[in-house]
């Protein structure tokens, strides 16, 4: 008798347990629930059962944050961030926000020179391309040497969230190396122009590692960083400007498919358009050099960015 009343128990046990999993299951089902029946449709309120026997202490419901209340949290923030995007174009004058990138590729794509591009004997040096391979729509902005300092250029950048890389040359940044810092600070990557902007390929070899190496140095000491990027003066360069950038730990020369100006653009190709994963160049320049402030050359390119329906992306995110 004691044998079958310990049996009984047992049984008895088990079913509470599985009747403890059943109520379980329908409390966590009934929250995924929250986010629509199986047809898409949502309904102005979700069914839960009221306070009794089977409520947690003081009637209180098992489950008080449903899925749907985070997704519509995560709606408001983007139409906000739409709404600040609008906004901050039309201060700047755009007549429509810059388009936003595709997240980063998990993989990069691999680099490899331009046909044409080459160099004699170049197996192992850097690669010096125009265009990076991707199916993305997006394009990369690059800005040169370092000669105009506009305030305004870092806020127009930053209330429109657009990336950008900038090359630097020290006769140029050393006069305000703090207005490069701020730009930093706000995400951009400072890369490498050389010290003094010469045209290289008449440089001896140690004279070109001379105003390579000495501009990493520049960097690293004012930035904290050593750039793996270097954009040669003037698109020139030869052997020596590759095996010396090499040296100096330089991994990539990226040059440039398209250039903005204020009031237009130049291409490289024939057909006078962009295409996924160009480079644009654009320089450090103020109405004393061309006819136009910075702010408004970003108006123009962005103009003709977002037009023909492409994104800005941030040129480390590919290398």
């Amino acid at each position: 008798m004691r044998q079958m009343r310990q049996k009984d128990n047992i049984l008895g046990a088990g079913l509470r347990q599985v009747c403890l999993a059943v109520a379980a299951v329908a409390v966590i089902a009934s929250g995924c629930g929250d986010s629509g029946s199986a047809s898409g449709s949502r309904s102005g309120a979700v069914s839960r059962p009221g306070p009794g026997p089977g409520s947690g202490p003081g009637g209180a419901q098992p489950l008080q944050a449903p899925p749907a209340r985070a997704l519509d949290e995560y709606a408001r923030e983007l139409r906000a961030s739409q709404a600040a995007r609008v906004a901050a174009a039309k201060r700047w004058g755009l007549s429509a926000p810059p388009l936003p990138a595709p997240a980063p590729p998990s993989v990069k794509p691999g680099i490899e020179t331009r046909e044409g591009f080459e160099v004699t004997d170049g197996e192992g040096l850097p690669p010096v391309f125009t265009t990076v391979p991707t199916k993305d729509k997006v394009v990369f902005l690059t800005i040169d040497d370092g000669a105009e300092k506009d305030p305004a250029l870092l806020r127009m950048m930053s209330e429109l969230k657009i990336p950008y890389t900038a090359f630097l040359s020290d006769y140029l940044v050393k006069e305000d190396y703090g207005y490069f810092r701020k730009m930093q600070e706000r995400g951009v990557t400072l890369n490498n122009h050389t010290l003094n902007h010469p045209y290289l390929p008449g440089l001896s070899y140690a004279e070109q590692r001379r105003e390579i190496c000495g501009m990493q140095d520049v960097i690293e000491k004012e930035y904290g960083t050593r750039p793996t990027v270097f954009r040669p003066p003037f698109g020139n360069y030869n052997r020596d400007t590759l095996r010396a950038a090499k040296s100096c730990g330089i991994k990539a020369v990226p040059l440039w498919n398209a250039e903005a100006f204020p009031d237009r653009m130049d291409w490289r190709e024939w057909d006078r358009d962009l295409h996924p994963g160009d480079i644009i160049l654009t320089h450090f320049r103020g109405r004393e050099d061309w006819n136009g402030t910075m702010p408004d050359m970003i108006r123009h390119v962005m103009k003709v960015i977002t037009a023909k329906g492409y994104a800005v992306a941030r040129l480390e995110d590919y290398l």
